[in-house]
């Protein structure tokens, strides 16, 4: 379907020059002299290959509909991901190109929703959040917890976060997958 350029966004695929297209990024820039355009970062859907492209904010692009159905992960072997589909419980393998660095965070029986077209999924979308464990931090400075200072922690997949003070070793947090940040102590 024929959209307006300045309405992309990322996590959209696009069909440009005969492909498809996943954005990643979209900026919208005013130069000083001309009309607006919509900076775009884009990696290929099947190459996995990034490219920057502008469009004119006036300019329409086509937006690709895709089949979107809820999996959950089931394993990993190498760089394949397995997952199950959860009305029809068939299989699905997934490249780790496809996943991201988002990969790190996926815990068995987890949730997430993939996009596929034809048949070949193009994005694997995980929750907001995630409860992960701290298996590594630093002690706390004495006089530390009067200022908002955060120190460095590795969670149980090896990620590195930064927590405030107050948060050791062996604590389950609830961290944001897309920004790798600290949001709170997990409950319960």
């Amino acid at each position: 379907m024929k959209v307006s350029a300045i309405t992309v966004r990322a996590g959209h695929i696009l069909e440009h020059e005969g492909k498809l297209w996943a954005v990643i990024k979209s900026e919208i820039f005013q130069p000083g002299k001309g009309a607006s355009v919509v900076q775009v970062e884009m990696r290929d859907a099947r190459t996995g290959i990034k490219t920057n492209v502008r469009f004119r904010t006036q300019e329409t692009v086509e937006r690709v509909s895709l089949d979107e159905r809820e999996y959950q992960f089931l394993f990993h072997e190498g760089d394949t991901y397995t997952f199950m589909d959860k009305e029809s419980f068939e299989q699905l393998t997934v490249q780790k190109e496809v996943i991201g660095e988002q990969a790190e965070f996926l815990r068995d029986n987890m949730d997430v929703s993939i996009h596929t077209f034809e048949g070949q999924p193009l994005t694997v979308t995980l929750p907001q959040t995630c409860i992960m464990e701290i298996v590594e931090a630093d002690a706390v400075v004495k006089g530390q917890t009067a200022s908002s200072s955060y120190k460095p922690a590795i969670l149980e997949n090896g990620v590195r976060v930064m927590v405030p003070p107050f948060v050791g070793r062996g604590e389950k947090i609830v961290v944001n997958i897309a920004d790798r940040t600290y949001v709170e102590r997990a409950r319960g």
